[in-house]
């Protein structure tokens, strides 16, 4: 565990040099600019706090009481909004600080020197940073998804923030040497601090993010690999020992809500003596449907050999947890062994998962000996098939589809994980959280580098009890000619 603490303290004290916090900096340095002596030490104490309670405690917040998460994240925009407009406006800074001292002055707290502002500054700005995530950081996270925090957990996490708050404290100090430039800069902190929260609220601070990783590619790896090392695994795998499934035997399939392509439900119990393949999936990932020939190959060829493969079908959008839309895409894509639907995640917890796709090759007596996640590595899944098997013989011809060059990434069209900038929208539109609908004359166009593009679409439904669904049309435009 000390090995852990000593990598989770260096990894946080390192963090300040991550391109994921720079765009950070300008609205900590504006903030800390403006105000007393303390202000530094209240605006890293709330980053500290805010980030390290809300990274364990959210899944239980959300399990309680039912509530979008994103609602903290708007809250902390309109604070950070709501502060820049303060400096931006002479007037209403005097009134506010006339407010504040008069609240001050009755809970005795005025002698501060702007602690107590800086740390709800902190706060809000704890709850919007989503730091470069290396093997500590990500172990952290998903333990607290999965409702399986204890003490080794916090204490871990306590470490971290505390190696973040050290250098982030002396960034934050230096905003204080502006405070002689005050008269001439308020406004201008002003304007970077509604700036910034904008850019939060429209996500461009991701994309600002991901422009920077992409700039410093070399310089990011060295941060991650800082502790992505043999120590570090092995504390990790003991902190988590899912991560590690070839260490145990394989969870049962608990929890899942339909079977398709069988009668009965399907127990690994009842598969002893077989070699099963559990492949986690969803039909609009396109690196899933990247690896379904192999995969439906290989249930081709081994079926009569011992081979069982069971797809564990977990849903990342809700219109995928539809049945008929899973059936649908089972028939388009030609499976015919079993596949479950998890869209519960009941399974995917089981298994620690965190991939679409992954795969978990299960001997004879229930026991994991080998996980793939991703595209990739068919020869090898197959030559492990085999080897459980007992055979020896050629792999399949098919070709690895696995891009190789840098291509468009996923794009996502609704409001809730859209980037902007990725694409173009004409006409008239319905925004969702998860999706957009076609209204009159809608466009929709796309700037793209790839030899294939996926769109995942339906035409309207009616509605009643009796809803059926209808039919559209469209069109679809290639460098301005009709396809």
């Amino acid at each position: 565990m000390l090995i852990l603490l000593f990598f989770a303290f260096l990894s946080g004290l390192v963090t300040i040099l991550a391109p994921c916090i720079w765009p950070l900096l300008p609205i900590v340095l504006s903030a800390a600019g403006t105000g007393g002596k303390h202000k530094p030490l209240g605006i890293t104490l709330g980053i500290a706090t805010s980030f390290a309670a809300f990274t364990l405690s959210i899944s239980y917040l959300v399990m309680l009481f039912h509530f979008d998460p994103n609602v903290l994240r708007v809250i902390a925009v309109v604070v950070i909004a709501f502060l820049g407009f303060t400096l931006l406006v002479p007037a209403f800074t005097a009134r506010l600080e006339a407010f504040v001292s008069q609240f001050a002055g009755r809970i005795n707290v005025g002698h501060h020197h702007g602690f107590w502002g800086g740390f709800v500054t902190g706060l809000a700005l704890g709850l919007i940073w989503s730091p470069c995530a290396g093997p500590i950081l990500a172990s952290i996270a998903s333990l607290s998804v999965t409702l399986r925090v204890n003490w080794q957990v916090i204490l871990l996490t306590g470490v971290y923030v505390t190696g973040v708050a050290i250098p982030l404290f002396f960034v934050t100090k230096t905003g204080t040497y502006l405070n002689k430039y005050l008269g001439k800069l308020q406004q201008v902190f002003g304007v970077v601090m509604i700036a910034t929260a904008l850019a939060i609220l429209t996500n461009f601070d991701k994309t600002l993010q991901a422009k920077l990783l992409n700039l410093f590619p070399s310089y990011s790896n060295f941060l991650l690999k800082l502790e992505d090392n043999s120590s570090v695994q092995q504390q990790l795998n003991m902190l988590n020992p899912l991560t590690n499934p070839n260490l145990g035997h394989a969870p049962d399939f608990v929890g899942v809500t339909h079977w398709l392509n069988t009668d009965k439900p399907i127990s690994l119990k009842d598969l002893r003596g077989k070699v099963v393949l559990v492949d986690f999936w969803t039909y609009t990932c396109i690196n899933c449907i990247r690896t379904l020939p192999h995969v439906v190959a290989w249930d081709q060829k081994y079926r009569d050999r011992g081979l069982v493969i069971i797809g564990i079908h977990t849903p990342e959008f809700e219109f995928e947890k539809k049945t008929e839309n899973v059936q649908a895409a089972i028939k388009q894509f030609g499976i015919k062994y079993p596949v479950g639907q998890d869209n519960d995640y009941a399974v995917w917890n089981a298994y620690a998962n965190h991939y679409w796709p992954a795969k978990y090759l299960i001997d004879k007596d229930g026991i994991i000996r080998y996980t793939h996640f991703g595209e990739g590595d068919y020869d090898v899944t197959e030559k492990k098939i085999q080897e459980l098997l007992g055979l020896s013989m050629d792999t399949n011809n098919l070709p690895d589809q696995t891009p190789t060059q840098r291509l468009s990434p996923e794009t996502y069209l609704g409001s809730a994980r859209a980037v902007p900038g990725s694409f173009s929208l004409g006409g008239q539109w319905t925004k969702g959280d998860e999706d957009i609908t076609a209204g009159k004359d809608a466009t929709l166009e796309i700037n793209f580098v790839a030899s294939k593009v996926f769109l995942v679409m339906r035409p309207p439904s009616s509605a009643g009890a009796s809803a059926k669904v209808g039919q559209a049309q469209v069109k679809v435009f290639l460098d301005g000619a009709l396809q």
